[in-house]
């Protein structure tokens, strides 16, 4: 009996892998074919085989500096987004303070809005100032989800580490710097990969804010991809291939945090 509940579980989550991996395959396979074929009839692998499309991606400036605009501000941004929370994480988990529950709520409020709510302003905001059309403006926008996220990931992880460890480091003579980087860090790094991980995730795949405050110089690969929609149509080969490449840095930053992001789902708050 339990032979056989066995089985029929691996069964069901193989099913349902591969019906999770049916549209990755199929935009993996729309890539290497041209649009006649695409548009021609149902095929599950291309008959004519063709690199046509990445050629496009990477010999056309315009497409290849999409990713690298996406790449760094989503980058900056998660750089920005560990410096403000980790000490922000680590007051909300070791001090009370006047205020400290309904501040903590506020961070989660402006997790909980949509990124048109703030999209005026900042584009007002950005303009005054000569930020738009750069990295560090899309950057900072995405903290305004990305920090109160993080804050709440870290505090969690940071509740868990007894306070004893704290008051012995400072009876051992450590400063709160050393301290800090050198011993609690470390005891919180599965907390901080999951926290990269998510900060990423939802940097790369914002494309509101992103699109809106920037133009030629920053322009995001998303928006890029809406250049396939010309007077002849949809590029559907160029849309599939730079959909693929759009979802390699995604598994690249998965495999690179695999184990943090594992002991950070059972051990966090997430």
């Amino acid at each position: 009996m339990a032979i056989q509940k066995s089985r029929n579980k691996n069964i069901g989550i193989t099913l349902y892998i591969l019906f999770i991996l049916v549209p990755i395959y199929w935009l993996l396979n729309m890539s290497f074919k041209s649009n006649e074929e695409i548009l021609g009839g149902l095929s599950f692998w291309p008959t004519e085989f063709t690199l046509e499309n990445y050629a496009v991606i990477f010999t056309d400036p315009t497409w290849y500096m999409g990713y690298f605009n996406s790449i760094l501000y989503v980058g900056m941004n998660v750089i920005i987004t560990l410096a403000v929370a980790l000490p922000a994480a680590y007051a909300f988990s070791r001090y009370k303070f006047l205020g400290d529950k309904q501040m903590f709520f506020w961070l989660l409020t402006n997790r909980m809005a949509p990124p048109a709510v703030f999209l005026l302003p900042f584009f007002q905001l950005y303009s005054s100032v000569g930020l738009f059309d750069t990295h560090i403006a899309v950057a900072l926008a995405h903290c305004l989800f990305n920090v109160p996220l993080a804050v709440w990931i870290l505090e969690g992880f940071m509740s868990g580490v007894p306070r004893e460890i704290d008051e012995t480091a400072y009876i051992d003579g450590y400063s709160f710097p050393r301290f800090f980087g050198r011993i609690f860090l470390p005891m919180i790094r599965s907390g901080i990969g999951v926290t990269a991980f998510f900060a990423f995730m939802f940097s790369w795949v914002e494309l509101l804010l992103a699109r809106t405050l920037t133009s030629v110089e920053a322009k995001p690969i998303a928006a890029i991809m809406t250049r396939t929609v010309g007077a002849a149509g949809i590029d559907w080969g160029v849309l599939a291939a730079a959909g693929v490449l759009t979802i390699i840095p995604g598994l690249l930053v998965i495999w690179f945090v695999r184990n943090h992001v594992a002991k950070g789902f059972a051990l966090g708050r997430v």
